[in-house]
């Protein structure tokens, strides 16, 4: 992925690296820990194939996310990890998760009847 010359500020690099609907669901996901594809796939509804796997080497260009490849018998495992620099912008998103959980979670349950205490939106504010 080709980066700009130019930021106007921090943020604007940030974003930059983490734009887009399924980057940061991405970073999420594997602040839990080393997935593989299809377990990535399963835990972001939505993303096709095609999005996760073009994002999947955004990130890895980008030094974000780590591919490791390894074989069993005749099958080949790929596993996708955070590195060092994931764990620290995850870590750098956390404040923005909980501005999120605490001023529009909560809201979007009470529209819904849910009290905010449903499915996804729960696991969305789980503690990193």
């Amino acid at each position: 992925m080709t980066r700009r010359d130019t930021y106007v500020c921090g943020i604007d690099a940030a974003i930059d690296v983490v734009g887009g609907k399924w980057k940061v669901l991405v970073l999420w996901e594997l602040g839990g820990g080393p997935r593989r594809f299809g377990e990535l796939r399963r835990g972001i509804p939505g993303v096709t194939e095609k999005v996760l796997t073009s994002h999947l080497r955004e990130l890895e260009a980008d030094g974000i996310v780590s591919r490791e490849e390894a074989l069993e018998g005749a099958v080949r495992r790929v596993t996708y990890a955070l590195t060092p620099l994931g764990v620290s912008l995850n870590e750098a998103l956390a404040p923005l998760g909980a501005w999120g959980r605490e001023h529009l979670l909560g809201r979007q349950g009470a529209r819904s009847g849910q009290g905010g205490h449903g499915g996804r939106d729960e696991a969305l504010g789980r503690p990193r």
